[in-house]
């Protein structure tokens, strides 16, 4: 019997190039740069609000003056810095065997790296687990993909302690100066406390974040008495999923977790976004692009 094939970076990185770089080209025909282009620094002109503007660029003073909203316009800058902000917790580990979280974690990471440096930006990253895992610095150029991937590939940490986003945005705020594109991507298994810092980011950066999922955490199959393990801290519990009433706790805590962090990240001023494990990539980044695209309007 063949062994399966090694699964490397570059490996990895041409799947994705041809599974779904190429399709992205054909469906966004260049929009992709939507996505990427966070709001630039220079000060251009002012006009009037229309529904859908982001309320942080108000001009209050003007608008005072004036009677009336106006917002300020900016330049973009030619060249985008963006930084990952990865959660490479236990709980990303969850998912069929064929696409956990990790997995769409890869390709989701990889992909955004690839089309940001394929328009001249540069990248980096952090990788994070209740502490710093890996820090790559921005770069250019596809070998910078091929650095994040092997970050990404290597083999994910044990259980242990419940996840502490908070850490991961902390950390991002003492790290990155200068303003960036921010793309935070988790599933958003953590600890409270993680909203006040996204908020203080948010207020410098351009910050868009995605929620990973995977509808096995909140729907079991109806197969009796099963044994399930939290991927986060490791612990083993025996549960009857054939119970109406568990099984109707466990989607209310899964719907009540998601509802959270849309909320928190509504009030912080960040766009999230949610892929789940079963979606097709290509899809979701144009829905994506799309929704940027309705709110830069």
């Amino acid at each position: 019997m063949d062994a399966a094939p090694v699964v490397t970076a570059d490996r990895v990185l041409r799947r994705l190039e041809w599974q779904v770089v190429r399709r992205l080209d054909g469906r966004l025909q260049g929009d992709h740069r939507t996505l990427m282009r966070g709001h630039g620094t220079d000060f251009r002109d002012l006009r009037d609000y229309e529904p859908g503007d982001d309320v942080r660029h108000i001009d209050w003073n003007v608008s005072a003056r004036m009677d009336s909203l106006f917002v300020r316009e900016y330049t973009e800058d030619r060249e985008l810095t963006a930084w990952l902000l990865l959660d490479r917790s236990p709980s990303m580990g969850f998912g069929p065997v064929a696409r956990t979280k990790g997995d769409l974690l890869h390709e989701f990471s990889a992909t955004v790296a690839h089309l940001l440096i394929r328009d001249g930006n540069r990248v980096g990253a952090i990788l994070y687990d209740n502490e710093v895992e890996t820090v790559l610095p921005p770069r250019q150029g596809r070998d910078q993909v091929l650095l994040l991937l092997r970050a990404l590939l290597q083999a994910p940490p044990a259980p242990g302690a419940v996840t502490d986003l908070g850490g991961l945005l902390d950390t991002a705020a003492r790290l990155v100066r200068r303003r960036s594109l921010l793309i935070v991507v988790s599933d958003f298994i953590t600890v409270p406390g993680w909203e006040k810092p996204l908020r203080r980011l948010a207020a410098r950066h351009e910050v868009i974040a995605v929620r990973l999922f995977d509808r096995r955490e909140f729907e079991l199959p109806d197969a009796g008495l099963i044994a399930v393990q939290d991927a986060e801290t490791g612990e083993q519990l025996l549960v009857d999923s054939s119970d109406p009433e568990f099984r109707r706790r466990l989607r209310a805590a899964g719907e009540e977790r998601a509802l959270e962090a849309r909320d928190a990240t509504r009030r912080a001023g960040v766009d999230l976004h949610a892929i789940s494990t079963d979606d097709d990539l290509v899809g979701s980044l144009v829905r994506l692009v799309e929704s940027r695209k309705r709110m830069r309007r």
